[in-house]
């Protein structure tokens, strides 16, 4: 199963970016199953004409979202993302919510200003 990845170089989104929300895009939908192995760095940057850096940064940030995870000399692994990021996102909303509270804000109030902070990060996904 062949990576479908397309760097735009015209793009304002940086190329790290791009890398890293489409493999993200790829795991969430299916597209890339759990347990699919990447390409190393090195071999995704030249297939991609990119500097290793960048795919670097992108495989860190990925690996830190939960959605890929690495084993040692065995490789780069597609996660459990759904999981990982149902769990993280679930901790983050009782976060939201316990401060919310503890700021005096009311039900509507928070959830009003959770509802425009989702709604202004996807926007700027485009």
């Amino acid at each position: 199963m062949p990576l479908h990845l397309a760097i735009d170089p015209d793009s304002a989104t940086a190329p790290y970016e791009q890398v890293r929300s489409q493999l993200a895009s790829q795991a969430r939908e299916g597209e890339l199953p759990t347990g699919f192995r990447l390409p190393t760095v090195r071999a995704l940057a030249q297939e991609l004409g990119l500097a290793a850096n960048t795919v670097a940064k992108a495989y860190r940030t990925l690996e830190a979202d939960g959605v890929i995870e690495t084993r040692g000399r065995n490789g780069t692994f597609v996660a459990a993302a759904g999981d990982a990021a149902e769990r993280e996102a679930a901790s983050a909303a009782a976060a939201y919510a316990r401060r919310a509270r503890h700021l005096g804000l009311g039900h509507d109030a928070a959830l009003a200003a959770a509802v425009e902070a989702l709604r202004a990060a996807y926007a700027r996904e485009g």
